[in-house]
């Protein structure tokens, strides 16, 4: 097994890191998209953050269902009988630009029918990204058959294979993260408006910041198991700290003040729909829980407002200003300078 590189030694990408420990903090908020340029740690971000995150309970199933919640396990693990429990890595599954539908949802295991006669299930990405993230790099190249895939198992949580005979039906609850270069095109907007968060990640421009990160990649690359141990206080710092923001995360109270004024920013705004409301509270709470504050203050929804709100505006060709411009405005307006 490869080493990777340890996620607190990532520098120069303190938006992306965030996202990603809100989203393990409370994956309710719906997954995050990285677009920027290319070389600037996405793919490390998410890759590092796997062996950052604590082990969950899970069944011994294909679908390492939650022993504790027996509404989302499989009909195996609600047949009745004892469910043997381990402790395991959180999943983080890559998903290929090439991967068949097949491959994605689960099919027929053709040896064992062909060999035996026998119809079972082979499960596929779903099933093993299921209490875990399913990543997707170059996510605006999938293509729309996988996309709708997606977006059928992101609204639903579950995965429905009906195929050869076969008729299956497991638990997939997926935090969905993608990331991709918008030179190479644009995101269908169902997909998008499926990703809690959003950011736009830049080539830092700091000349001490490039030698920094250049500096640590290369002692990393030398030496992996003397870096590792190097940072290792400090992931188990983060580690601890993810634990604890999800303990207290149910008690952190959102006043009605708080909503009001995320209600009033997405009016302000004109997004579509109530998903963005939604997301910003959910991130301002996650946030709030992670600094190990009691309650969401006007300070969450300004640190959450833009990755949380910036891909869901309405396209205004009279204004030619970013949208994270335009939200800093709204912000302003609402909430006071």
């Amino acid at each position: 097994m490869s080493l990777r590189y340890p996620f607190s030694a990532i520098a120069g990408q303190d938006e992306l890191k965030e996202a990603l420990l809100l989203t393990a903090v409370d994956p309710l908020i719906g997954g995050l998209l990285a677009f920027g340029d290319r070389g600037t740690g996405k793919s490390t971000a998410v890759r590092a953050l796997a062996a950052l995150l604590p082990e969950i309970r899970a069944a011994s199933c294909p679908y390492h269902c939650d022993p504790d919640s027996p509404a989302s396990q499989c009909d195996a693990c609600r047949s009745g009988g004892p469910i043997k429990v381990r402790r395991i890595p959180i999943p983080v599954v890559d998903l290929p630009l090439g991967a068949t539908e097949d491959r994605v949802l689960g099919a027929l295991n053709l040896e064992r029918a062909l060999s035996h006669g026998e119809k079972t299930f082979e499960p596929g990405l779903l099933a093993q990204a299921n209490r875990g993230y399913l990543y997707v790099d170059e996510v605006n190249l999938l293509e729309d058959h996988i996309v709708d895939l997606l977006l059928d198992v992101a609204a639903s949580g579950e995965n429905v294979v009906e195929r050869e005979g076969l008729s299956v039906r497991h638990p997939a609850r997926i935090v969905l993260v993608g990331s991709g270069n918008p030179e190479e095109g644009e995101l269908r907007p169902q997909l998008l408006d499926r990703f809690g968060l959003s950011l736009e990640v830049r080539t830092p421009g700091d000349p001490a910041l490039w030698v920094e990160i250049v500096k640590r990649r290369d002692a990393f690359e030398r030496d992996p198991p003397a870096f590792l141990a190097r940072w290792a206080p400090e992931e188990e710092k983060i580690r601890r700290r993810i634990v604890k923001a999800r303990r207290g995360l149910a008690a952190t109270e959102v006043p009605d003040a708080v909503l009001e004024r995320a209600a009033a920013l997405c009016i302000h705004l004109k997004t579509d729909g109530l998903r963005g409301q939604l997301t910003l509270m959910r991130a301002a709470r996650a946030l709030a829980a992670f600094e190990g504050a009691k309650r969401v203050g006007d300070e969450h929804l300004r640190r959450m407002a833009t990755p949380s709100l910036r891909h869901r505006l309405r396209r205004n060709p009279l204004d030619e200003t970013g949208s994270a411009t335009r939200i800093a405005r709204a912000v302003a307006e609402v909430l006071g300078a």
